[in-house]
C-alpha cells in the first residue's frame, strides 16, 4: 500500500484522481501516520474480551467532564497506579476539572497487564472512555505529552461496536499550506472489538486525530458497527512521569516544575498559569515541530484550568 504522502496526492491530481478523494482505510501491517503506529488484533484472550465490556460497566467510576462550560460527548473515567504513599500520576489536557483518579479496577488491571506485555513497556494512567452512541464523539487533536514520559507511546483499547479513528495532517505540515484548498493528508483506520492502537509520538507531533460523529442509521451498518448496541469503550493507557501527593497539595516529576519527590511544590490554582499552559497546549494541537523543551521543559505546577470553588 503507498503512502499517502502530500507528494504522492499530488501525482494522484496529476493523474486525474479526484483531489478530494476519501482517505485511505487502514489496518494491520499498513504505515499509519508517520510509521511508529499500528493497530494490534485481539489484544485480550476470548474469555476476557467477552466479559470486559459489561464489567467495565460496573465496576468504572463513569463522570460527566466538561470542557470551557460544555458537557464533552461522552462518559469518562480516569484510573491508575496509586503508590504506597499515596502519590499518582497526573495527565493535563484541556478539560475544565478532569474526574477523580482512582486505583485500577479489577477488569482494567487485567486488560492493563495484556497491553504492557504487547507493548513491553509500563504503562501507569488510563482515560476511559464511553461513547454511549455513534452521536458520541472527539474532536480532532494532539494528546498532550507533558505529563506522558518522553520516547513512550499511548495505547488505546476498544471494545464493543466498531468506530473509525481519523489522521490528518497538521495543516502547517502540508506544503503549499498557504494555497486555498491545499489538501491535507489523512487517513481513517477503523477500530474494530478487541483491537489496541498503538499511536507514536511522532505521528501524534505531525497528525490530529478524532473519532468523529457517526449518525447513520443502523441499517447502513455493518454488524461490528452495531456491536454492543452501538456503544462503544476505549482505554487509553500511557505511562506517566508527573505525579501528585496523596491530598493533591504537591505536584512533581516530568511535567511539574519540581522534577523529583523531594522536590515536590505546592499545586497552582491560579487562572495566569492555567493560561499559559492552555497556550502551550495550543501550540501542540498546531505545530507539526511543536518544540517540547520550550513548552513545557520548565515546567507547570498548575492542576485544574477553571477556578477552584473556595
Amino acid at each position: 500500500m503507498k503512502s499517502f504522502s502530500v507528494s504522492a496526492r499530488d501525482r494522484d491530481c496529476k493523474q486525474g484522481l479526484p483531489r478530494n478523494a476519501p482517505p485511505p482505510s487502514l489496518g494491520v501491517g499498513d504505515r499509519i501516520g508517520e510509521g511508529d503506529s499500528e493497530l494490534v488484533l485481539d489484544i485480550l484472550p476470548p474469555e476476557l474480551a467477552e466479559s470486559a465490556f459489561e464489567n467495565m460497566r460496573k465496576e468504572v467510576a463513569w463522570n460527566v467532564m466538561h470542557h470551557q462550560g460544555g458537557e464533552v460527548p461522552r462518559l469518562v473515567a480516569v484510573e491508575g497506579e496509586v503508590a504506597a504513599d499515596g502519590s499518582f500520576p497526573i495527565y493535563r489536557h484541556p478539560a475544565d476539572k478532569s474526574p477523580a483518579l482512582r486505583p485500577f479496577s479489577p477488569t482494567v488491571s487485567l486488560i492493563r497487564e495484556h497491553v504492557q506485555k504487547v507493548l513491553d513497556d509500563p504503562v501507569n494512567h488510563v482515560l476511559i472512555q464511553h461513547y454511549r452512541s455513534g452521536a458520541d464523539y472527539i474532536s480532532e487533536h494532539s494528546d498532550k505529552t507533558i505529563d506522558v514520559v518522553r520516547g513512550s507511546k499511548v495505547v488505546n483499547v476498544s471494545l464493543g461496536a466498531q468506530r473509525v479513528m481519523t489522521l490528518r495532517l497538521k495543516r502547517d505540515g502540508v506544503q503549499n499550506a498557504g494555497e486555498s484548498g491545499a489538501p491535507r493528508p489523512s487517513q481513517k483506520i477503523p477500530l474494530p472489538h478487541n483491537s489496541m492502537f498503538v499511536l507514536g509520538l511522532n505521528t501524534n507531533m505531525k497528525w490530529l486525530h478524532a473519532i468523529n460523529h457517526d449518525k447513520r442509521p443502523i441499517h447502513l451498518k455493518s454488524p461490528e458497527e452495531t456491536f454492543m448496541n452501538g456503544e462503544r469503550i476505549s482505554l487509553t493507557f500511557r505511562h506517566i512521569g508527573t505525579f501528585l501527593s496523596r491530598d493533591e497539595s504537591c505536584i512533581y516529576g516530568q511535567g511539574a516544575t519540581g522534577k523529583t519527590c523531594d522536590a515536590a511544590r505546592p499545586v497552582v490554582h491560579g487562572t495566569e498559569e492555567a493560561a499559559k499552559l492552555l497556550q502551550a497546549f495550543g501550540k501542540e494541537n498546531q505545530q507539526s515541530d511543536f518544540d517540547w523543551e520550550g513548552a513545557y521543559g520548565d515546567g507547570f505546577d498548575v492542576l485544574h484550568f477553571t477556578p477552584r470553588d473556595t
